[in-house]
């Protein structure tokens, strides 16, 4: 008789929506003594259903980081770097901070560089803007990581190569949602594991000859779609995984249910 199995369950991360001022000014007032405005309360909010359904790898944060990431680069003024690219991380720190009072050993989505629509106007050469972006997350993400962050998700529009050659370690991953054949090449250049949806299942499976898959997240994963993975992978090589960009209370909840297949 076949039996009912768990898949593990992994964040990439939330994108919450901008409260009311009447629910933000209560939820600042809470937290008076600490950094409190909208990015901490959206960090809060991206984490907190995730906890309560129970998701395995959970992970704070979203493209919505990109502010506070701006913010942090004494060098940027309206979009646009106007001297040498430093970090100022003292706003991060105490978003880490938080983050790890939430749940520890946590990780934490940022949007990837090229999200933050950030030009150059002072290093006027494409790989030495590139590489003084790369650096400042580098500073960033070390910064967190120091405070107890366990990794990163950056969350790309693209799969710029560049960036990716630059940032991509251990516990730093690329994800790329609906990402295309070539941008799923790319990443697979660089990582063994990858984040997709259901309907680009298919296409990555396609390119399972040319490079080394070792482990897949399925995004808002249906029960065809986890079929279709473990006719590819073994089952510790297959887990579900979410990237909520709505107000749904349920999504997580939902993850959590359908992270199932029998055998």
């Amino acid at each position: 008789m076949a039996k009912l199995h768990k898949l593990p369950t992994r964040a990439f991360g939330a994108e919450p929506g901008i409260p009311d001022i009447a629910r933000l000014s209560a939820w600042i007032a809470e937290h008076r003594g600490t950094l409190a405005d909208i990015t901490t309360y959206q960090l809060h909010q991206s984490l907190a259903p995730q906890l309560e359904a129970g998701i395995g790898h959970p992970c704070a944060g979203g493209k919505f980081v990109a502010d506070r990431i701006r913010a942090s680069l004494p060098g940027v003024a309206n979009g646009r770097a106007v001297d040498e690219v430093t970090v100022n991380p003292e706003a991060i720190i105490e978003d880490a901070a938080g983050i790890v009072v939430q749940k520890r050993n946590c990780w934490c989505a940022l949007p990837a560089p090229h999200v933050l629509g950030l030009t150059d106007g002072y290093y006027c050469d494409d790989e030495e803007w590139s590489d003084a972006l790369t650096r400042a997350y580098c500073t960033i993400t070390r910064a967190m990581r120091d405070i107890g962050i366990a990794g990163h998700v950056l969350i790309c529009d693209k799969a710029d190569e560049m960036e990716i050659t630059a940032l991509v370690q251990k516990n730093v991953f690329f994800f790329q949602p609906y990402a295309d054949r070539k941008a799923f090449e790319i990443l697979l250049e660089y990582q063994r594991q990858i984040a997709v949806y259901p309907k680009q299942l298919e296409t990555v499976f396609s390119l399972t000859d040319e490079y080394d898959l070792r482990k897949i997240f399925l995004v808002d994963a249906d029960a065809e779609a986890i079929r279709l993975a473990l006719t590819h992978l073994d089952p510790d090589q297959v887990s579900v995984g979410g990237y909520c960009r709505d107000e749904d209370s349920e999504y997580w909840k939902n993850l959590v249910d359908v992270a199932v297949y029998t055998r």
